[in-house]
């Protein structure tokens, strides 16, 4: 029989458990945005990205080698939410050093919005309160091998 976990007053208090299975026999290691994209491409869904538009992050240890990748949310043609504290849920989970965010821009149109640039330094800045870098967005384009990197092009 399973104990219950009993607070102060007598009432049952939620137990939390964190478990990370790394089932993936290679690890890829990230050094360019390319070596992200090359990552992302192999999730995104391109029979929907002209239609919805969808956010990952993709999560790394120190030595920048993948430890995985969520989706974050799936929104409409203009806009999907990216909630900070789901795309931190994820990285603490997997005790990441480093997060790379991307979504895609369902228009094809391959230039960061100002809520974009505004989402990535929140994000950003909440990463340095965690230790954990965010070291790139990338926004992906409906047609494949087609996406612009915030890093590269020195947006944040």
């Amino acid at each position: 029989m399973k104990k219950q976990n009993l607070g102060a007053n007598g009432s049952v208090v939620s137990e939390i458990e964190i478990v990370y299975k790394n089932k993936a026999k290679e690890k890829t290691k990230i050094k360019t945005s390319l070596d992200a994209y090359n990552v992302f491409k192999s999730v995104y869904d391109f029979n929907k990205i002209e239609h919805k538009e969808m956010f990952y992050c993709l999560y790394l240890n120190r030595a920048n080698t993948v430890l995985g990748v969520l989706l974050i949310s799936e929104g409409g043609t203009k806009a999907t939410i990216a909630d900070p504290k789901i795309i931190f849920q994820g990285a603490l989970k997997l005790n990441a050093s480093a997060v790379i965010l991307s979504h895609n821009h369902p228009s094809g149109n391959m230039k960061a919005s100002s809520e974009d640039i505004s989402l990535t330094r929140r994000v950003k800045d909440g990463g340095k309160l965690l230790g954990i870098d965010i070291l790139d967005h990338l926004i992906v384009g409906p047609e494949e091998n087609v996406y612009l990197s915030m890093s590269d092009e020195g947006i944040f």
